[in-house]
């Protein structure tokens, strides 16, 4: 994976994304966008996780994310195993469209993807563990052992090998964040010994990917990991990973981000204190604020079910604007919590979009009311 070294025109900077809010300041609010590290950053991002691997929803995705982009969004996230690739290439798309059009420039967006499950090609093959074998184990990116239930890779040859293919499905010579994808998924059967050495050598591989300028920083982004109690098979430590992120480069490492679910059916990350940093027994927002870490909320609408299930009388009417449905009040409480950098929604609809968007507008709720919110049962709580 050879290219030119990128200039500051190929990823996201200090100086464009704050020229991207300036241009959104007159019909945001105030808090619309914060702090990413340097970087300036929409407090609702654009996923792309759900749909079908089908033309129909690409065509839907490409318009959606134009019009989240022009609606004020600047945070694209997808994975390279998002809709057998084709939400990666559906970003490139849209990115492609925006820049030829000239209404935004590369450094204004902040672009991340994923690696980990291994992503089919199109479409779902008719037998997925022979197409995962053939694209891992037979093309030498990994032991028999490395791929994990048929489906999950951690080799450092495999994410070389995924973040070139993330660069060449989205367009761009260098990614803002690169995530590792659900690497908890191994504890159900690989010793946490043994998983901690392959996130070494996982990182090892994206310190190399970020010196040839493949990508700026990278990440972990967990589903169950920072959400199981410690001594649970899932369990991840920020701060054992941060130690694992030193082992390999020392203080200069890139190790930057993480994204975790966070929703009124989840709310875990902010009220229970089930990580350790130095001892002390913190929630798993604290740790990311001790360690250094920007925060990606995911599944802020528990992939929809929020948004069809309702929500608790006792939320809604202490919610911060009662004329929000919803599926938007969902999202707004995923923003409005502290230490949020910014919340994900995925949608190809475009009336979602404008309603998810729409929420720049709006000043994120108080601490009270999301501390509050947090703590009403809500039925749709996540697996």
């Amino acid at each position: 994976m050879t290219q030119e070294p990128p200039t500051t025109a190929d990823f996201a900077t200090a100086a464009g994304t704050q020229r991207f809010a300036a241009r959104h300041r007159a019909h945001t609010a105030a808090d619309a966008y914060g702090p990413a590290g340097d970087l300036t950053v929409s407090s609702v991002g654009m996923g792309t996780y759900l749909g079908r691997a089908d033309d129909a929803t690409d065509k839907a995705y490409v318009q959606a994310l134009v019009d989240a982009v022009r609606l004020g969004v600047n945070v694209l996230d997808t994975a390279t195993s998002y809709r057998c690739q084709r939400s990666e290439r559906s970003v490139g798309r849209a990115l492609d469209l925006l820049i030829q059009a000239g209404e935004i420039t590369r450094d204004e967006l902040v672009v991340t993807s994923k690696a980990g499950f291994v992503p089919y090609d199109g479409k779902t093959p008719a037998n997925p563990l022979q197409w995962a074998h053939e694209r891992t184990v037979q093309q030498g990116l990994c032991t028999a052992d490395e791929l994990w239930g048929g489906c999950h890779c951690l080799a450092p040859d495999f994410v070389t090998a995924m973040v070139a293919q993330s660069l060449q499905n989205l367009g761009i010579r260098t990614l803002d964040v690169y995530f590792l994808h659900n690497p908890e998924a191994q504890l159900q059967t690989v010793d946490p010994a043994l998983l901690e050495d392959r996130l070494r050598r996982a990182f090892a591989s994206l310190e190399a990917a970020a010196d040839a300028g493949h990508l700026q920083a990278y990440g972990v982004a967990t589903w169950s990991g920072l959400r199981a109690l410690p001594g649970e098979r899932d369990h991840l430590s920020l701060e054992r990973l941060v130690r694992c992120a030193h082992d390999v480069a020392g203080d200069r490492h890139r190790l930057r981000a993480v994204q975790l679910p966070i929703s009124l059916g989840g709310p875990e990350a902010l009220v229970r204190r089930d990580q350790l940093v130095q001892g002390e027994a913190v929630s798993a927002l604290q740790a990311a604020a001790r360690l250094g870490l920007t925060v990606f909320a995911a599944g802020p609408l528990l992939q929809g079910r929020l948004a069809r299930t309702g929500l608790p009388s006792g939320v809604v009417a202490q919610g911060p604007a009662s004329h929000l449905s919803a599926a938007a009040l969902a999202l707004h409480f995923a923003r409005s919590v502290p230490g949020v950098a910014t919340a994900l929604v995925g949608t190809s609809d475009r009336r979602h979009v404008v309603e998810n968007a729409g929420l720049l507008r709006l000043d994120k709720a108080s601490r009270a009311w999301v501390d509050e919110a947090a703590r009403v049962p809500v039925g749709a709580r996540l697996p």
